[in-house]
């Protein structure tokens, strides 16, 4: 069966190379065409928008998750269908985790890096076996992955880092993996 609800964190900035765009566009009408909805943070900028215009062009249902600072600076997308409002980022995180089946994560910063985390604790201790798909384009996600099983190898990680998260480096896995998954 697969997921019915992708979570995709990624960057809001505007100031990256264009080639990121272009993946997270395909990553968008891949979560549209596998019939799932998209469930992100609902920024109108960066790769948020990016993603959530090509689930809209594909026919998809964009859920935006979005804490009252995103209304109040005018930074919400025009491209959620539906809208979940949070009072904060630790609102956001939680919602979309109950929310979300499986999370993609596409090149970003800190948040980014806060938003994978967040899910990665939460499995440790076991409050749901839900994994992350590190979505590798040219391989911007190796140190991280390389740090995480350096933890795992020294025994700071609980659980088998396969548990947690999967490395996809390229779009056709990125699909057969989507495929495979609860």
């Amino acid at each position: 069966m697969k997921p019915k609800s992708i979570a995709v964190f990624c960057a809001a900035s505007e100031d990256i190379a264009p080639h990121y765009a272009e993946c997270a566009r395909e990553v968008g009408a891949l979560i549209a065409r596998q019939g799932c909805e998209l469930v992100y943070g609902g920024a109108s900028a960066g790769l948020m928008e990016v993603v959530a215009s090509a689930v809209k062009e594909n026919n998809g249902h964009v859920v935006g998750v979005v804490p009252e600072i995103l209304e109040q600076r005018n930074r919400v997308s025009r491209l959620i269908c539906e809208k979940k409002r949070t009072q904060n980022l630790s609102d956001r995180k939680d919602y979309m985790l109950g929310r979300s089946d499986i999370f993609i994560a596409l090149p970003g910063g800190i948040g980014t890096l806060d938003e994978v985390f967040h899910v990665m604790a939460a499995a440790t201790i076991g409050y749901h076996n839900k994994k992350v798909i590190f979505y590798n384009i040219d391989g911007f996600w190796n140190s991280i992955i390389a740090m995480l099983k350096e933890f795992e190898q020294k025994g700071f990680v609980r659980r088998q880092s396969q548990e947690l998260f999967i490395v996809a480096d390229s779009l056709v896995e990125l699909k057969k993996i989507l495929e495979k998954q609860v």
